[in-house]
């Protein structure tokens, strides 16, 4: 899946260029890994994937890149080569719990959405100065 991002924030994400083929689906052409120039577009790879076995070929073959790690977006880039890739643009609300505020930011909307927990939270939430 992807997710608009704005021009500023592309170079936080691995993006994908792309033409559109149907109401919020696209053909991948390319993938970047936190495009250090600029970006191919704004559609940001945000981890939600389906995948045909063919990946772990594909992750066989790429070799370490940032932190010494395997990425994923390296692997899909290499399986370009032999397989058609597609991305759905997400619709909706999403929270990036791999970095801290948004970690926050989707235990708080959570907790004010269950209903076991929203009133005392609130109050919680009111208390606190700020």
């Amino acid at each position: 899946a992807v997710e608009r991002v704005s021009k500023s924030q592309a170079h936080l994400y691995g993006i994908i260029k792309g033409h559109k083929v149907a109401p919020g689906v696209y053909k991948v052409t390319d993938l970047v890994e936190k495009p250090k120039n600029a970006a191919p577009s704004n559609l940001a790879i945000i981890g939600r994937y389906i995948l045909s076995p063919g990946i772990f070929g594909a992750l066989d073959n790429t070799k370490p890149g940032r932190g010494g790690e395997i990425q994923l977006t390296d692997a899909l880039k290499g399986l370009l080569k032999t397989e058609e890739i597609y991305a759905y643009e997400f619709e909706g609300t999403r929270y990036d719990a791999g970095d801290k505020l948004g970690f926050l930011k989707a235990n708080v909307a959570f907790a004010l959405k269950r209903k076991d927990m929203q009133g005392d939270f609130k109050k919680f939430l009111k208390g606190l100065k700020v």
